[in-house]
């Protein structure tokens, strides 16, 4: 089956979505929203609810630029789906939490007590920072470099994982006659000792239903594609063309073979923001709609930011010039540059084209012909299913429910009811050890 995630963000995933008059003011910290949002994507079936995170309010040191933006609006991810888990029964909850700034005692232990408290539907998004202003958050004067962050992310991922494999299965033997509460042999400690951490253990939660929480992964450059080669189990990716999005698919299940990972261990989901209207020209019209609102001061701040390059200096009608790789995102770099190559676009007509969803697939189009288009990406092998962002929320999230879902229901691609109760058994994923 076609695997689905909710990608929620305050008002909407639009970079203009505020400015639409049918938003809802102050979405963005509002636990009321974003519980409506959440029974819209049980409603669905949705595998899995994700919200990303970055722990500064500006991506950079010029403040101005951002003050058009809600994107840093954000509440604390893991207290927020806590809460979520509370109004919800099946669908998993996958947040962020940064390899860069955190530490991997704090890391584990939050995500096991999500996955505790929610019965087993919790997932780690785990990524490094790409905002070099949340070095300053945390007693830095700058920010590491790529590899340096993926070296520690490698570290950082290993530790939280065998955190998690603390509690031996029986451990826990609660025998009130005699005073003993658990087997002292069957917790352990980790005991580890590497390049970047000390960490004795063991962890002071005990595993859910599904073992342990479900690890996702979003590099795309080198260093990222090994590290969820080797570590994730769901990969969120930005993907404008099919055969791009195919070689990267079977790019990724060579490099987890290499280390010993089999067909089906790892989903590869999309991310697409599907625009539904009765016809192709009306969900256009939504669309440049709030193109037309992006501010052009933001639309080329974002976009520079995107591609590591101050782009204010070159003619924004003019093409893209040759570009250094950039130090934040060059994966996200590659992908955006070559659409540019790709379909010939301006500066200009290449900021109101991605900055507005960073980047991800836009699709156009009625509710038959967004299903057919996903339909053809699944069955060609180039994805497993969708991460699904909505312009705005409630409003489109609702009408891709009500009129793509039940076309892939019909076409035997996607369920009608959750097969199981843990994030894992609804993604076809095993249990670990």
């Amino acid at each position: 089956m076609m695997h689905l995630g909710l990608f929620i963000a305050g008002e909407g995933h639009h970079i203009a979505a505020w400015r639409d008059p049918r938003a809802r003011s102050g979405a963005s910290q509002d636990i009321q929203h974003f519980a409506e949002l959440a029974r819209i994507g049980e409603r669905g079936c949705f595998d899995l609810l994700f919200t990303a995170d970055t722990q500064a309010v500006f991506y950079g040191d010029d403040t101005e630029q951002w003050r058009r933006t809600t994107q840093a609006s954000r509440l604390e991810p893991i207290t927020l789906f806590s809460a979520l888990s509370m109004v919800t029964e099946h669908i998993g909850l996958v947040c962020t939490a940064t390899t860069t700034y955190l530490e991997p005692y704090h890391v584990a232990r939050q995500f096991a007590s999500l996955d505790k408290i929610s019965g087993g539907r919790a997932g780690w998004n785990l990524v490094t920072s790409s905002a070099p202003a949340e070095a300053y958050n945390f007693g830095f004067d700058g920010h590491p470099s790529h590899e340096d962050r993926y070296d520690r992310a490698g570290e950082f991922a290993e530790v939280v994982l065998g955190l998690w494999d603390s509690w031996q299965a029986g451990a826990v033997i609660e025998d009130q006659d005699s005073g003993i509460y658990f087997d002292p042999d069957k917790l352990h400690r980790l005991n580890h000792k590497g390049k970047h951490f000390s960490v004795r253990g063991p962890l002071t939660v005990h595993p859910s239903p599904q073992g342990r929480p479900v690890i996702v992964q979003a590099g795309q450059s080198e260093a990222g594609r090994n590290l969820a080669a080797r570590t994730a189990e769901v990969i969120f990716t930005v993907q404008q063309d099919k055969d791009e999005a195919r070689a990267f698919y079977a790019d990724i299940g060579t490099r987890a073979a290499a280390y010993g990972r089999g067909p089906g261990t790892i989903k590869i989901m999309p991310g697409l923001l599907p625009v539904v209207g009765k016809t192709r020209a009306q969900a256009q019209e939504k669309l440049e709609t709030l193109q037309s609102l992006i501010h052009p001061e933001l639309g080329l701040a974002r976009l520079s930011a995107m591609l590591g390059t101050d782009l204010s200096g070159f003619d924004q009608d003019g093409p893209l010039p040759d570009l250094p790789q950039s130090a934040e995102q060059p994966g996200r770099q590659k992908v955006v540059s070559e659409l540019a190559r790709r379909e010939n676009l301006t500066i200009r007509q290449l900021y109101q084209r991605v900055t507005g969803v960073r980047g991800h697939r836009v699709l156009c189009g009625t509710a038959e012909e967004i299903a057919n288009s996903m339909e053809d990406w699944y069955r060609s092998g180039a994805a497993d299913g969708f991460n699904i962002m909505s312009l705005t929320y409630p409003d489109e999230l609702n009408q891709f429910v009500d009129e793509v879902i039940p076309i892939l229901r019909t076409k035997g691609l996607y369920r009608s009811r959750y097969e199981g109760r843990t994030l894992r058994e609804n993604l076809g994923l095993s249990t670990p050890g």
